[in-house]
């Protein structure tokens, strides 16, 4: 089974993004090196979202991408969408904020994971709401891609997620959402987070959800019964880390295992998974090969302390599609 993908007039194919992704970016603030923050005396000025690093990832890969969201009219907000417009993403509809800030948010390396500390309440992006969903780019995209980051926001972004999700038009575009779990969102904590994020993702056309996320949520451990709680959903793809990754489509089980790789950090390898996988529905590719290319995708950001990395040469992608099981499994990518 393949989801129909809309089909755009030739005379809006140049001007129109391929896939729309709706969400908040911010400022990240890294070391350069394994110190955690606290011993640090200098830190590198980046950008990161979760929503932008899949639009930044569909550009690398050859596809038009726009980000749709708001920042604040500030040289933060102006970073923002500089950078997205360097690496080829679309940033005409984005609306600047005279009153609220743009977010920000450092990285902390520790011994056993990076983490994160957030500075964006009342930021910009928050201030997004329902009447974002009529906006004349999401209906002309093939997909719009949205995640549970910005559905925990604030209540007006929950409720644009819930509009964009909704009733939607029978010939409108695929509509793809990453439950992207972050516990510290969700002010009414895990219960919370649990039936609003099920309920979001039982109404996509396409869900990715990582089977770690599932587990801490729903309680459903095995991708079997991950799939069977969100049975209702087209396409189900669940990411397992260094394990591989299950989709199921029409009934339709394919496994494909992860990449062997070391990995420099985790952070954006979900989102990077999510643009190769997308990747793939746009280029109408059968279900493994869209596995194999969110695992060559998320494979470059675990390669990279950047939130969104280079994404690999066509030629690369090609010869890593080309390759059996058993190859695949055990050859990294150059």
């Amino acid at each position: 089974m393949s989801l129909p993908l809309p089909l755009r007039a030739a005379d809006k194919q140049e001007q129109s993004a391929d896939v729309v992704c709706v969400g908040e970016t911010m400022i990240v603030l890294s070391p350069q090196d394994d110190r955690p923050l606290a011993e640090q005396s200098a830190l590198g000025l980046a950008i990161g979202g979760a929503e932008s690093n899949v639009a930044c990832g569909l550009a690398g890969l050859g596809h038009r991408a726009a980000w749709l969201s708001r920042v604040g009219d500030d040289p933060f907000g102006r970073r923002v969408l500089a950078e997205l417009t360097a690496r080829g993403v679309d940033v005409s509809a984005v609306e600047t904020d005279p009153e609220r800030p743009t977010g920000i948010y450092f990285k902390d390396p520790g011994p056993d994971r990076t983490r994160t500390h957030y500075y964006r309440g009342g930021s910009a992006a928050t201030g997004m709401g329902p009447e974002l969903a009529r906006h004349p780019a999401l209906r002309q995209a093939r997909v719009v891609h949205l995640s549970g980051v910005a559905a925990a926001l604030s209540d007006s972004c929950a409720r644009l997620l819930e509009a964009m999700l909704g009733c939607r038009p029978t010939r409108g575009p695929l509509v793809s959402f990453d439950v992207n779990h972050r516990p510290a969102l969700w002010r009414g904590g895990r219960e919370d987070a649990a039936r609003s994020l099920l309920a979001l993702a039982r109404t996509a056309d396409i869900v990715f959800v990582g089977r770690d996320e599932a587990e801490e949520l729903w309680g459903a451990a095995r991708p079997d019964d991950i799939e069977a709680l969100l049975g209702s959903a087209p396409v189900v793809v669940v990411k397992d880390a260094e394990y591989g990754a299950t989709s199921y489509v029409g009934g339709v089980r394919t496994f494909v295992p992860s990449l062997p790789t070391k990995v420099v950090e985790p952070v954006g390898a979900g989102d990077a998974f999510a643009a190769g996988y997308l990747t793939g529905v746009l280029e109408n590719r059968a279900e493994r090969s869209r596995l194999r290319l969110g695992h060559l995708a998320a494979t470059a950001a675990l390669r990279t302390r950047d939130d969104v990395p280079v994404m690999p040469p066509r030629a690369e992608i090609d010869r890593c599609l080309a390759l059996d099981e058993h190859a695949w499994a055990t050859t990294a990518p150059r």
